[in-house]
C-alpha cells in the first residue's frame, strides 16, 4: 500500500491518463450507443468526449487552459444539442482542480460556470411537457448545481489546508533560521566574554610575576629574604592565575563531571580589597576604601566592577611611571555602585592607554566600555587634572534582580 501511495505521489499524470482512459472508454460506448445525443453529430460528440479526457490528463500541467478547453467543450455540446453523458465528469474535476490552484481568477471562473452550467443544461434540454413543472425545473436546476459546487468547494477547501501548511512550513524554516542567528550570537558573545577575562587574568597576574620576577633578580645578592618574599609572591600569583584559567576553560567543557568543582567561582566586589592587597605587595602603593552600606549586588555588577579595578591597576602599573601611586574608591548608592579608580602617575604611556588599550591593542578601554555597556553603566576615563589618569564608572543596580 505504501509503494502504491509513493507511486502515485511520484507520477500524478500518470494516474490521470489512467482515468482519462477509461472515461474515453466510457465515452466510446455512448457514443456508439447513441444515447444522449440528439440530433447532434456522432463527430461532435466523439471530438467533445476527447476533449474532455485531454482535459482530465493534462489538468495538473495546464490547469486554466484545460478550464477554457473544458468551457468550448460544454459550449460545443450546447450548440450541436450533444446531451449531457458520462465525459461531462471531466468538467467537475477541472473545476475541482483550479479551485485547488493559485490562479484566483480560474478558480472564480469555475465558480461561475459551475452556477450556470446547469441553469444552461435546463434550458437546452427541458423535460417533456407533460413531467416538466416550475418546483420540477428547480429542484432539477438545484440537483445539478451541487455537485460543481461541491467540487469547487472541495478544492478550495485543499488550496487552503495547502497555504496553510506552507505558512506553517515557511514560519518553521524561518524560526530555524532566527534560532541559528541567535546561537551564532550567542557564541560571539560568549568568545568575546571568554576573552575579555582571559585579557583580564593574564594582563593583571603576568604584570604581576614580570614586577616581581625583577625586583626579586635586582635583590637576590644583596636582600635574600626580599627575593625569596618576591618569589612566594609569583609562586601564588600564579596559582591564581592558573585557577581562574582552569575556570574560564571549565565553560568551554562539554560534559557535567564532578570535576567542575576545581572552578573557582567569579570575582566579586568583596575581593577587590584582596585585589588591592595583591597589588600592594607586588610594590604599588593603593589607597583603598569604600564608602556607603555595602550589600549584595548582581553577580554581573560584581564581575565588571572587579575586573574594571584589576585592569586600572594593572594599566597604573605598567604605565604610570616610577613612583606611581593610585586610590581606589567603591561608594554604594541606593541604585547603583560607584567606582573611582585614580593615579598620580606621569607615564607617557597613559595616552596610547586612552587611545587603544593597556596592551596597545585596543583591549583597555574597549574592554571596560563593553564590560559597563553589558550592565547598562557608565564610564568615563582620561587625564585627571594635576597629572595622572581618572577612571570613573556608575554601575546601575536594576530593581526586580
Amino acid at each position: 500500500m505504501h509503494r502504491l501511495y509513493d507511486f502515485l505521489r511520484r507520477h500524478p499524470t500518470g494516474v490521470d491518463s489512467f482515468w482519462a482512459l477509461l472515461l474515453l472508454g466510457l465515452s466510446g460506448l455512448s457514443v456508439i450507443e447513441g444515447s444522449g445525443q440528439g440530433q447532434g453529430s456522432k463527430i461532435v460528440a466523439t471530438c467533445t468526449a476527447v476533449a474532455l479526457c485531454v482535459v482530465i490528463t493534462l489538468r495538473r500541467r495546464a490547469p486554466e487552459r484545460m478550464l477554457l478547453l473544458a468551457t468550448a467543450a460544454g459550449v460545443a455540446q450546447l450548440v450541436f444539442d450533444v446531451g449531457p453523458n458520462v465525459w461531462d465528469f471531466a468538467m467537475l474535476v477541472i473545476i475541482y482542480t483550479v479551485a485547488s490552484g493559485h490562479t484566483r481568477w480560474a478558480s472564480r471562473y469555475a465558480l461561475i460556470a459551475g452556477f450556470l452550467a446547469p441553469v444552461l443544461t435546463a434550458f437546452r434540454w427541458p423535460d417533456p411537457p407533460e413531467y416538466s413543472s416550475t418546483g420540477k425545473s428547480i429542484a432539477g436546476i438545484v440537483f445539478l448545481t451541487v455537485p460543481f459546487i461541491l467540487a469547487w468547494v472541495l478544492g478550495d477547501s485543499v488550496r487552503t489546508r495547502r497555504a496553510y501548511w506552507a505558512q506553517l512550513e515557511e514560519r518553521a524554516t524561518r524560526l530555524e533560521k532566527e534560532r541559528e542567528q541567535q546561537a551564532q550570537i550567542a557564541v560571539t558573545a560568549e568568545r568575546a566574554r571568554i576573552a575579555r577575562e582571559l585579557h583580564d587574568v593574564v594582563a593583571h597576574n603576568v604584570s604581576v610575576m614580570v614586577v616581581q620576577a625583577d625586583g626579586a633578580a635586582y635583590v637576590l645578592d644583596g636582600s635574600p629574604d626580599q627575593a625569596k618574599q618576591a618569589l612566594e609572591t609569583i609562586s601564588s600569583t600564579g596559582r591564581q592565575a592558573l585557577a581562574e584559567m582552569r575556570r574560564l576553560l571549565g565553560v568551554l567543557r562539554t560534559d557535567d563531571s564532578g570535576e567542575g568543582g576545581e572552578y573557582v567561582p567569579q570575582p566579586d566586589v568583596e575581593q577587590i580589597g584582596d585585589l588591592v592587597e595583591q597589588v600592594r605587595g607586588a610594590g604599588l602603593p593603593v589607597d583603598f576604601k569604600v564608602e556607603g552600606a555595602p550589600r549584595p549586588l548582581p553577580s554581573g555588577v560584581e564581575l565588571t566592577a572587579y575586573r574594571i579595578v584589576q585592569e586600572a591597576l594593572t594599566n597604573t602599573r605598567k604605565h604610570g611611571g616610577p613612583d606611581v601611586g593610585a586610590s581606589v574608591r567603591l561608594t554604594y548608592f541606593d541604585d547603583g555602585l560607584g567606582l573611582l579608580v585614580e593615579d598620580d602617575g606621569r607615564g607617557a604611556q597613559h595616552e596610547l592607554y586612552e587611545a587603544g588599550g593597556a596592551d596597545g591593542m585596543g583591549h583597555g578601554l574597549i574592554g571596560m566600555r563593553e564590560r559597563v555597556g553589558m550592565v547598562g553603566g557608565t564610564l568615563d576615563a582620561g587625564p585627571r587634572p594635576g597629572g595622572g589618569f581618572r577612571i570613573s564608572v556608575l554601575l546601575p543596580i536594576r530593581s526586580g534582580r
